[in-house]
């Protein structure tokens, strides 16, 4: 606030002792603004003699930087800040320092991410200050509105979706380390090379083999786009039977990779398929890959299964066919690789008891996995069973006793005796242990970042503090005090948080700060790792309890609201009835800001209206800084 004093004192004190020559001055900078496909262009014809400041300048004891303000649209996000042209760094004769402006001609650019169809219009004003070497005008703000609603849906090639190719890729290589998979690859790249006259014969229908598997593997991906789309997915994410149902799934597939069982398709679906691969030809090959999806399926199905609802939930429509796309060609690459070079084949480990320990080490995979699923049930009923501490307890166990297993000291009834300890067999027993050795100070209150997002958060914890800690819970330091309707117990990092809007509304309204919204939900993974990898950041936690009002509203809270607050809505084409919290806050959400994803997070001043775009899930600290800041300094001016 000082700083903000200082820095305006300084330029009314200039503007004093010049005001009155300027009576007559007109404004020497004329304004314009257009589209320039997909970012808005905003250009400056600056009169002789006069200079225009550039939008990053120095300390705060300087002119008014040029400044754009837009205006939130839930149809638009602002992709990246807005950049400028090249600038001239000189001495202003003025402020007596360095600065950064522009003579005669400027030019500033906003590029535009086109969330919905017709998105209509951007608004929102700009900010500015011209000088030249002995007087300055007073700060102007320009009012602009342009219109967009011709610009279609920005099309973007999400990180996200990359990382879902790369998780299915590496569930490929592990599928093809099974013993249903790898002993098929010598097998079908010989049968190839024998039966076809010619080697490049031989080599066409391997790569055709090749692509069979990857057209059947993505016609399943597409199969479940087309069944679900990113609401349906969304809402499923947070379902309290869909997690208890993929739980027992899991630990059903772990049980049958510890070789309890073996889960297979029906031996009439692979005798058919097997009879078709008969006839030959193009028609032939494909009902090869497909009969090897099927007899494989004991192996893959896991795999498989566990790699679609996290695409699907987590990469929207796209996600479940990147990452079949990723499984599939980890899965063909083997094949047509030896049919390009069969001397490698010679190169292949033998197949043995290795194949066995794979299936054994995915099946501790799916355990540690299955409890993610738990924890997500747990948390949306707030049952508190799977709380942080038994969460970790069990990854532990889980992960020591992959330890042992991988060392020898244990063995599963169709385990062959080891003989010795292979290097591979080394490194994972050493990976496992680690995490072993990491987990363990979780117990004690650890943030363990590395893993942030599967556990539950800190303060779903039989002892908030860690174990053996005091239970009652320290608020974060900072001069908010606790208010009615804040309920600390329960917001991360012991932050003075609200759950309830109005509430925090009313509380912000008294002490004269902005609102935060936070809209989260307990089975969100993105939440979870922005609170424990971005809000526990000093700097960050500083602002959250001394600068605005945190309101923390979960869309997946089961508490049902009272009879006369359940109402019927319409969202979309669709009419419901608001029976929980979470359907308020999701309705809120969807109808005011009109987006369902979490975190999103929208900072308010005390007349609800929204200060700056809003931000999502970005691991990027210096990112939601400059995020809260801004919207504090829109609040203050």
């Amino acid at each position: 606030m000082q700083n903000f004093v200082k820095k305006w004192g300084a330029v009314v004190a200039l503007l004093m002792v010049t005001m009155a020559s300027f009576a007559q001055i007109h404004n020497p900078v004329k304004w314009k603004w257009e589209l320039d496909g997909n970012e808005v262009v905003f250009t400056a014809e600056i009169e002789d003699h006069w200079h225009l400041y550039s939008q990053n300048l120095p300390g705060d004891e300087g002119p008014i930087p040029t400044g754009f303000f837009f205006d939130e649209n839930p149809s638009v996000a602002l992709d990246g800040k807005t950049t400028e042209g090249e600038s001239i760094t000189s001495y202003d004769p003025n402020f007596m320092m360095d600065l950064q402006f522009f003579e005669h001609k400027a030019e500033f650019r906003q590029k535009l991410k086109i969330l919905k169809e017709n998105p209509g219009v951007i608004k929102g004003y700009l900010e500015y200050m011209v000088c030249d070497d002995e007087k300055c005008l007073p700060p102007d703000m320009i009012d602009f509105e342009i219109d967009i609603n011709h610009l279609s849906v920005t099309k973007e090639d999400k990180g996200g979706f990359w990382g879902i190719f790369i998780a299915g890729f590496l569930g490929g290589l592990l599928a093809l380390l099974t013993p249903c998979v790898f002993p098929m690859i010598p097998l079908t790249v010989s049968f190839f090379t024998k039966q076809s006259k010619t080697r490049a014969k031989g080599l066409t229908n391997a790569l055709i083999y090749g692509l069979s598997i990857i057209g059947i593997y993505v016609l399943l991906g597409f199969g479940v786009t087309k069944i679900f789309g990113p609401e349906a997915l969304n809402a499923l994410s947070t379902n309290v039977w869909f997690n208890l149902a993929f739980f027992v799934l899991l630990v059903v597939f772990a049980i049958s990779f510890f070789g309890a069982f073996e889960i297979r398709m029906p031996s009439s679906w692979i005798n058919k398929a097997d009879r078709a691969s008969d006839r030959g030809g193009l028609i032939g090959i494909f009902f090869m890959a497909f009969t090897l999806s099927l007899v494989s399926f004991s192996c893959t199905g896991p795999i498989i299964g566990t790699l679609l609802v996290e695409a699907a939930v987590n990469g929207g429509v796209v996600g479940p066919l990147m990452g079949m796309v990723g499984f599939s060609s980890a899965l063909a690459l083997p094949f047509a690789l030896f049919a390009m070079f069969p001397g490698w084949l010679n190169s292949l480990p033998k197949s043995g008891g290795w194949l066995n320990s794979v299936k054994v080490f995915l099946g501790f995979l799916e355990l540690a996995l299955a409890m993610k699923f738990l924890s997500n049930a747990d948390l949306v009923v707030q049952a508190h069973i799977i709380t942080r501490e038994v969460f970790l307890g069990i990854w532990i166990v889980v992960f020591l006793m992959m330890t042992f297993y991988l060392l020898g000291f244990i063995r599963f009834s169709h385990d062959t005796k080891m003989e010795f300890l292979s290097i591979p067999r080394a490194f994972f027993a050493m990976l496992s242990l680690f995490m072993v050795i990491y987990l363990l100070p979780g117990l004690w209150g650890a943030p363990l970042k590395l893993i942030s997002g599967f556990p539950p958060p800190k303060f779903y914890s039989e002892s908030p503090k860690g174990v053996g800690m005091e239970a009652n819970i320290t608020v974060a330091s900072g001069e908010q005090g606790a208010a009615h309707g804040n309920d600390n117990s329960h917001c991360p990092h012991g932050l003075n948080c609200f759950h309830d809007y109005d509430e925090a509304l009313a509380y912000a309204k008294e002490v004269n700060k902005p609102l935060m919204l936070d809209f989260t939900g307990w089975a969100c993974v993105n939440c979870r790792k922005m609170e424990e990898q971005v809000w526990s950041d000093p700097r960050v936690l500083d602002i959250l309890q001394n600068e605005v009002v945190l309101v923390s509203l979960y869309v997946d809270e089961k508490t049902e609201l009272p009879k006369e607050e359940q109402v019927e809505v319409t969202i979309g084409d669709q009419t419901k009835v608001l029976r929980t919290v979470g359907n308020k806050w999701s309705y809120m959400q969807a109808s005011k800001y009109g987006t369902n994803s979490q975190p999103y997070y929208i900072i308010l001043d005390l007349e609800e209206n929204q200060l700056g775009p809003f931000a999502a899930y970005d691991p990027d600290i210096d990112k939601f800084i400059n995020w809260l800041e801004s919207g504090i300094g829109k609040f203050k001016k």
